[in-house]
């Protein structure tokens, strides 16, 4: 047959991309003559012409099929003009994969489809639930070893269905290659797909409004055509006429087969019912599926299958179906109150409470499962911190050495030697000391303390649970998505009425805390009222300050522990106040272990004078008050949120005493080892009250310690000076008259003197000795010293002078040259007092009249000076000292 039209030509196709059963219109020229012309029509090499609908020789509307290429031409097949060509194209896109739940406006391929039901054991979720392509891009495998990812990324999967799933394990292991460009877009498809869930079924309306035309069109036609057909006359119409034929052939088969026909209705009616069995036996079967799956504790199971019973019959009429729902009613009462008796019972994970509360809230159970959990976990606290303190009293009464904690406490309070401190001249001597704990406290806890790690760590192990399971509460992540919609608003309002008692229980648990610590650790401090939290304990008993330190660095980091909570400063308030109270307690009771220490230096003075003039007890001193403040410095130091320890009035009074009363005993036991000997030291005249409030009470209030302290020294070293001079003035002195006078010596009656007698070479050779006593333990105190023997031994001189009664000339001048004698040799250590003893003595003698005496005494008294120059060297004036950069620690 001849061609008597050009082939056909497409010029244009809209849209020009989509997925398959696109409707598409297609444009072009010669597209035929006619619906009966056009003989073939294919798209990306897929036949079309199934739904091609010619409406003029330059347009046809159609579907695009499901083609093997992703874009291709759109070729037109005519009777008049042969196969054609086209100058545009198509582009199939991939269709998205639709889930059985999901709403579209076209026919599904359900080739693909997953039945879960039927194929349980294979694990893979139907396509509905588990897409293959997410980000909507290629995939592109990455050549990274399984094992090297799970060692990164350890407990998580690739798996975006799964809990534990990793974006970044998913994207090494199948887009390491992808470029940003289409990680982009990924994300774009992300937002989009995202959008199109949260439209619902508009989108679905949007996407696919064409179709919904055509259907709207097809059924006005089917509506209008009976219509039509209704109005012609009953014996014309075709449904009518139908009806009669389908009645009459009715009535004669009933009539010819009434007997087989009643057979087989019971045939049917016996059918039917083992249909209704088999349809039914989910419902059936239930009661007895629930109690399996209960023992297996299987309770997702349960809840699934008593959700789809109460769907499908929980409203039903008939008689057999109430029957059955009944009974799984009360296999579902018998598990509620199972699964809440394992909800109250205690002791029990954050990870099952949570388990059991969705259990209950999917099961609709009656109350507040969630806050009776709540409740019964503050109960089981409180029942804990009492049972650890009924412990711990009862271990104490135990016997010996069997409960004691072993703990390595070595850093842990004490801080290190100031600086400062450590360059004074005692640490030198004394450069070995290390200051630590006793050694009994490296094997040893006392209980008290022990009692204070556990309770603390007790509380620590379970109030964090017990406070997410109140937020998750509040925040209603202890309910499924079921449970939240229905009983959002009850749930609402009981928060808000149950934050006032979740406040309480959180209050009482501090407080019992606080209480049973403060009646461990502060027996005295506890009121009438909490006579049951320091039970079983020694009242008496007090803690030493080294344990008293390490329960405040416990109760320190306890704290800092329910702060990370989020747990609101207030609740914790009572705790900042017991630290604050241990913290004094611990100030205290360590300045009384310091004065008990410096009562027994005494014991331990050696008499070993080092090259300074000191002996071990300044040393021995100055070691325990370093190591007193070593051991507060941490005490002392405010951490955040604490007040300072001597922010009251009374315990600055009270600390500032106990100093007082260190620096008091020790000036005690340095008055004991001055004024007896060694073996008659006792230090048990140094146990005073050093605890007692009242020791210096008599003290005004605008005194320092540092005045208190450096009067009573002052006052000590006078009385010390005055019994040293006495030792050493007196037997001097008391040496002069005798030797004056030995021999019958008469002034009136005496030779011409030729030198001083050996009286006043007996008394320069015994102040001789003092001095070099004194200046080998202190040359600065040689000059004090000699002062005041040279004071005493002036005055008996011009007391011996003024009685003589009368002198002779030689006696004169014999008492002029012993006299000036003395005074010159001890010119360098001469005072006020002593030089008008020397002048009152001078003054009493007769004076010399003639310069003959006067040249004699002269060459007399330079004989005596060159005589005993050697032993006279000590008394010239020293060279003043050089100015020295440090002051002295002393």
């Amino acid at each position: 047959m001849s061609r008597t039209r050009q082939p056909p030509l497409v010029t244009g196709i809209s849209p020009n991309e989509g997925i398959p059963w696109t409707k598409v219109t297609i444009r072009g020229e010669n597209l035929g003559t006619g619906p009966a012309d056009l003989i073939g029509l294919t798209i990306c090499g897929h036949n079309c012409l199934l739904t091609a609908e010619w409406m003029s020789a330059s347009k046809i509307v159609c579907r695009v099929g499901q083609a093997k290429n992703d874009k291709g031409d759109i070729i037109v097949t005519t009777k008049s003009g042969g196969k054609g060509t086209s100058t545009v194209s198509f582009k199939l896109l991939r269709p998205e994969k639709i889930g059985i739940l999901d709403q579209s406006a076209v026919w599904v391929d359900e080739m693909n489809y997953y039945d879960m039901r039927t194929d349980r054991n294979k694990g893979i979720p139907p396509l509905s639930l588990r897409p293959a392509n997410p980000l909507g891009i290629e995939i592109e495998k990455g050549k990274f070893p399984q094992k090297d990812l799970e060692m990164l990324f350890p407990g998580m999967s690739a798996d975006f269905t799964s809990e534990n799933f990793s974006a970044a394990w998913y994207l090494i292991e199948n887009h390491s290659n992808t470029s940003f460009e289409q990680l982009k877009m990924a994300v774009t498809h992300l937002k989009r797909q995202a959008n199109k869930k949260s439209e619902g079924s508009l989108a679905c309306v949007k996407g696919g409004l064409s179709t919904f035309f055509e259907a709207q069109d097809a059924l006005s036609a089917i509506h209008q055509k009976l219509e039509a057909d209704g109005t012609e006359k009953v014996e014309g119409s075709m449904t009518q006429k139908l009806e009669n034929v389908l009645n009459r052939a009715s009535n004669t088969a009933d009539t010819l087969f009434q007997e087989v026909l009643g057979r087989k209705d019971k045939a049917d009616s016996t059918r039917n019912a083992l249909n209704v069995l088999q349809r039914f036996k989910f419902l059936f079967n239930l009661p007895l599926s629930i109690e399996r799956n209960i023992q297996k504790g299987d309770y997702d199971v349960v809840i699934n299958d008593y959700e789809k019973a109460k769907s499908l019959f929980g409203k039903t009429e008939v008689q057999v179906f109430k029957k059955y729902y009944a009974e799984v009613e009360t296999r579902i009462e018998a598990l509620r109150e199972l699964l809440l008796d394992k909800l109250l019972e205690t002791p029990s994970t954050l990870h099952d409470q949570k388990r059991y509360i969705r259990y209950l809230s999917d099961l609709h159970a009656p109350g507040d499962p969630a806050w009776q959990c709540i409740g019964a976990q503050h109960r089981w606290i409180l029942q804990l911190m009492h049972s650890c303190q009924e412990g711990c009293v009862r271990d104490l009464k135990g016997p010996p050495g069997l409960h004691s904690a072993t703990l390595d406490l070595d850093g842990d309070v004490r801080a290190s030697v100031p600086g400062h401190l450590g360059q004074t001249a005692s640490l030198k001597r004394g450069s070995n000391f290390q200051p630590g704990r006793d050694d009994a406290w490296r094997y040893q806890t006392p209980h008290r303390v022990a009692f204070v790690e556990k309770l603390t760590k007790l509380v620590l192990s379970q109030l964090p649970n017990f406070w997410k399971l109140w937020i998750s509460y509040v925040n209603g992540s202890l309910f499924s998505e079921t449970a939240e919609k229905s009983g959002h608003i009850e749930r609402s309002k009981n928060v808000r009425q149950r934050q006032n008692d979740f406040k309480k229980m959180i209050q009482e648990v501090m407080h019992c805390l606080v209480k049973l610590l403060r009646g461990a650790l502060l027996p005295l401090s506890v009121t009438e009222g909490g006579g049951r939290q320091c039970r079983g304990w020694e009242v008496k008993a007090e803690l030493s300050g080294q344990g008293l330190a390490h329960a405040i660095q416990t109760l320190r980091l306890t704290y800092e522990s329910l702060t990370a909570l989020e747990i609101p400063n207030d609740l914790l308030q009572t705790i900042q106040d017991l630290v604050l109270d241990l913290r004094v307690r611990c100030v205290v009771v360590t300045l009384q272990h310091t004065a008990e220490e410096v009562k027994r230096l005494a014991e331990k003075e050696d008499w070993v004078v080092d090259s300074e003039g000191l002996t071990s007890l300044p040393c021995h001193f100055e070691r325990c008050v370093v190591h007193s403040l070593q051991s507060l410095r941490e005490v002392l130091e405010c951490k955040p949120g604490e007040a300072s320890v001597f922010q009251q009035p009374k315990t600055q009074e009270e600390v500032c005493q106990l100093s007082i009363n260190i620096m008091q005993v020790f000036i005690c036991c340095l008055e004991q080892l001055s004024t007896k000997p060694d073996a008659d030291v006792d230090t048990a005249h140094l146990s005073v009250d050093v605890s007692s409030p009242d020791l210096f009470g008599s003290i005004h209030e605008d005194f320092s310690l540092t005045s208190v302290s450096m009067a009573s020294l002052k006052e000590l070293d006078q009385r010390l000076f005055e019994n040293y001079i006495e030792l050493k003035a007196d037997p001097i002195v008391g040496s002069l008259e005798p030797g004056i006078y030995a021999g019958y010596f008469d002034w009136k009656d005496c030779l011409p003197p030729t030198g001083v007698r050996n009286y006043l070479k007996e008394a320069l050779v015994n102040i001789i000795a003092v001095h070099a006593e004194v200046f080998t333990i202190s040359k600065d105190l040689v000059p004090r010293v000699l002062s005041r023997v040279v004071e005493a031994v002036s005055e008996e001189l011009s007391r011996l002078m003024q009685c003589v009664s009368s002198f002779s000339k030689n006696g004169a001048l014999q008492a002029r040259l012993e006299i000036c004698t003395l005074r010159d040799t001890v010119a360098a250590h001469l005072t006020p007092e002593s030089r008008s003893s020397f002048k009152q003595a001078l003054e009493a003698l007769p004076q010399l009249s003639s310069g003959a005496d006067r040249k004699l005494l002269e060459l007399l008294l330079s004989r005596v000076r060159s005589g005993v120059h050697l032993q006279l060297a000590c008394f010239q004036a020293a060279p003043p000292p050089a100015v020295k950069t440090q002051v002295p620690s002393r």
